[in-house]
């Protein structure tokens, strides 16, 4: 057989070396269209809860609040693996599904156990929420702010966290492809108003208008 291959194959060289050529080029085209990646995707089905607490160290985040998210993870159905990432003012459970739920039931089970994650998180220590739908090849990039040696003095850490969040977040969420921006460390900066109830008597105040117009205020910010 292989001889009479062998025998055709040198008497029809023009048949051959044509057949080669369409070989080559089909394999050309089909290689612009397989929607296949030069390092294939092969992350689990995760679903990351992300919870940010400034004011808690290592321990502290490992205690009170990693720990009671992996305990309301546990019982989900189709868990494969939980785990987790605990440093200072950040936490970071894992929950890995199995790879026949798909992408959005697994998300619905960890959101609707959200709900008692954050009653089981005492207040003040953070809020717990889901990551965004990414994959571990998923581009990640960390970065800093750091001032210039000559105006050090300048910038406290409240400073550096307010540009964070209301310049470069805003900055960076608008290059494309960047899905979230979350940003951890710094002090948050916080408006205390002192109301004086007597001084509010005397223009016909009640504290409840005190309330709306610093929530409008707010709203109308954030808007």
């Amino acid at each position: 057989m292989i001889n009479r291959i062998i025998a055709f194959s040198i008497e029809n060289k023009l048949l051959v070396g044509l057949l080669t050529l369409v070989l080559i080029g089909a394999g050309v085209w089909s290689l612009t269209k397989v929607p296949i990646d030069a390092v294939p995707d092969i992350t689990n089905n995760q679903v990351q809860v992300i919870t940010q607490a400034p004011n808690l160290g290592t321990e502290d985040i490992e205690q009170f609040v990693t720990y009671p998210v992996e305990v309301a993870m546990a019982n989900l159905p189709g868990v494969v693996e939980i785990r987790s990432v605990s440093r200072f003012g950040l936490s970071v459970v894992t929950i890995v599904f199995e790879d026949d739920m798909g992408t959005y039931l697994p998300r619905q089970l960890v959101n609707e156990k959200l709900a008692v994650v954050k009653e089981e998180i005492r207040e003040g220590f953070g809020h717990s929420f889901m990551g965004p739908i990414s994959t571990g090849l998923g581009e990640i990039y960390q970065y800093t702010l750091k001032v210039d040696p000559a105006y050090q003095d300048e910038y406290s850490a409240m400073e550096l966290r307010s540009i964070q969040d209301w310049i470069v977040r805003r900055q960076m969420a608008m290059v494309p492809g960047v899905v979230e921006v979350n940003a951890f460390g710094g002090r948050i900066k916080q408006y205390e108003v002192a109301v004086g109830p007597d001084e509010l008597r005397a223009i016909g105040i009640t504290i409840t208008d005190v309330f709306e117009a610093l929530e409008n205020k707010v709203v109308g910010q954030m808007g």
